[in-house]
């Protein structure tokens, strides 16, 4: 694939971007539908509706019970995608390097046409979860062979930023599309619909896969493989996948926290559920779109440290808000914040596999793509908890000031390829001294 012509590369590039909007399309429009739906076919009769503004005391006080048990069950459902993604990723890492990455990503959208179908016509808590877990499978070949495809076809520092920076964009456009496309269409035209506008799309990117990609396995496997205890013993590796675990964390937490938080505090409309986390993915856009390139120019570290340290002010900015409107501000922030770390950090990583490792990208692509499916497994089911204990101003301050702590580490990063001897130094600390103890 390293010798595409042109026209070629832009094939491959439309599909990747193609199936990765699909997935993040798919990943954000049930955040602001699962939780009134299952409150409205489970839980909530019908004089108790949650954007019924006629609700006598009582009724308010069942309501409000409810949302607080239903704040564990959402999470575990919205986490159940990101638990099965974190272990699938090292088996698509693994076969990936024997099969090749487009037919990972064929069998990644066939996956998620099936999962969005059962989102689509599936009643119960039971098989929304299913859909859910289907989906991790999906992410898992088409997150990982994506972004490999891409590392392999762009070699070069300024271009894989850039193109990254794209392919990332398609990331953000999803989540974009995703929160207000669910919301609306949920509210006018039915559950249904917005799942069977996004198998459509998909449709037309298998036919596109078909057409145009090798699905054939490779005749041999180039260069010696590159093992995870080399991955996870590389200090840099970890710092990178670190601050990406750690920055999409907050984004993780406020996706089945604030629909619920919102709802027993503001009480908006359903619709108003998904322009919530319009400004997020907004901010995410501009960050991975725009920073890619300045982020390689002016030290993917600098930018890194203050991009988290974003996330931290942001993250501390949410509970204080008392309106739809003044959350505007904290949301876009961590959202900006979350993309200009992983426009720094992800090409990154395929350029300390070029310089430190075998030039085979799957197995550090499954390493990122763990640390962020870490993130929406843990993110979900802890703050789903934890906003019980602490309640969710201090869930909130929380991850801010954890996003706060982890900034010096990024300083480490300053230290290109070149530098073996302090590399060398560093791998030994980070093995030896802090694994054993994680």
């Amino acid at each position: 694939m390293s010798n595409l012509s042109l026209s070629t590369q832009t094939i491959v590039l439309i599909i990747v971007y193609i199936s990765l909007l699909a997935d993040n399309i798919l990943l954000t429009v049930v955040v602001p539908i699962v939780p009134d739906y299952l409150l409205t076919v489970e839980n909530v009769p019908k004089d108790v509706g949650p954007f019924n503004m006629k609700l006598n005391s009582s009724a308010l006080v069942l309501y409000e019970t409810m949302l607080r048990e239903e704040n564990g069950r959402v999470g575990l459902l919205l986490s159940s995608k990101a638990v099965v993604q974190l272990m699938i990723n090292p088996i698509v890492g693994f076969l990936a390097r024997y099969t090749g990455y487009g037919l990972p990503l064929f069998i990644g959208c066939i996956i998620l046409l099936t999962s969005t179908l059962v989102f689509a016509f599936g009643e119960t808590y039971a098989s929304l979860f299913v859909a859910r877990s289907l989906q991790g499978v999906a992410s898992a070949c088409i997150g990982v062979s994506g972004m490999s495809l891409v590392a392999e076809n762009y070699t070069s520092e300024n271009s894989r930023s850039k193109v990254m920076g794209i392919v990332l964009g398609s990331v953000a456009f999803g989540v974009l599309l995703g929160y207000p496309f669910g919301s609306f269409l949920y509210d006018f035209v039915g559950k249904t619909a917005p799942f069977v506008a996004i198998s459509l799309l998909i449709i037309l990117n298998i036919g596109l896969q078909l057409v145009f990609l090798d699905l054939n396995p490779p005749n041999s496997t180039a260069g010696s493989s590159t093992s995870w205890r080399a991955l996870l013993s590389d200090g840099y590796i970890t710092i990178a996948a670190g601050a990406i675990w750690l920055s999409s964390s907050a984004m993780a937490v406020l996706e089945p926290c604030v629909p619920l938080w919102l709802m027993s505090t503001i009480k908006p409309e359903k619709w108003e559920l998904g322009t919530v986390f319009i400004p997020d993915s907004v901010g995410y856009l501009i960050g991975t779109n725009i920073f890619g390139t300045i982020a390689y120019k002016l030290g993917r570290w600098r930018v890194s440290i203050a991009a988290m340290l974003l996330v931290a002010v942001s993250s501390f900015m949410v509970p204080t808000a008392s309106s739809i409107s003044g959350l505007i501000i904290p949301h876009f922030g961590i959202g900006l914040g979350i993309g200009i770390v992983d426009a720094a950090l992800v090409p990154l990583l395929a350029t300390l596999v070029d310089c430190r490792h075998s030039a085979n990208y799957s197995v550090v692509y499954a390493l990122q793509q763990m640390a962020v499916s870490l993130a929406y497994a843990l993110g979900p089911m802890i703050g789903g908890e934890l906003v019980h204990i602490i309640g969710f101003p201090w869930l909130m301050r929380s991850l801010g000031f954890v996003n706060l702590l982890y900034c010096p580490l990024l300083i480490f990063l300053a230290n290109n390829c070149s530098n073996q001897v302090f590399y060398k130094f560093f791998d030994d600390f980070i093995f030896w001294y802090l694994i054993p103890y994680s």
